[in-house]
């Protein structure tokens, strides 16, 4: 692992000494990892890993922007803020919060028109089952 480590700091030295290179690798960097940052944003409020991939958008941003690393230090300490505070919190408002993570994925799937499709495959053609964006 520590070979590794080194192999890549030398590569990444390497790279810096040329502009051109280093401008290059900079846009890489900052384009990878802000898609991936965006794609945890986007599945932030779903069960699964939102959050872990945001992390690992800014850890991404990190290796080459200082700003990144800072805002990636904030957003654990709020996250894990955030989770001490629900673990105090009483069951009744556990359950909201999950209800409501609950209520944001249904809609999100209506939305998408999944409903509408699944109800198709059964031969429901209830009009409330089809997507506001893409109808029938």
């Amino acid at each position: 692992m520590h070979a590794l480590r080194e192999r890549l700091a030398a590569f990444r030295e390497r790279v810096r000494a040329r502009p051109g290179y280093n401008l290059a690798y900079r846009i890489g960097i900052g384009v990878i990892g802000g898609l991936v940052l965006i794609a945890g944003i986007l599945m932030i409020p779903y069960p699964g890993p939102g959050w872990l991939v945001v992390f690992a958008g800014l850890g991404i941003l990190a290796t080459e922007f200082h700003w990144a690393g800072r805002v990636n230090a904030f957003a654990k300490r709020h996250y894990r803020r955030w989770l001490r505070w629900l673990a105090r919190q009483h069951p009744a408002t556990k359950l909201a919060v999950m209800g409501g993570t609950c209520l944001i994925v249904l809609v999100t799937l209506w939305m998408l028109g999944l409903f509408g499709t699944v109800g198709s495959w059964f031969g429901l053609r209830w009009e409330w089952l089809a997507s506001p964006l893409f109808g029938r």
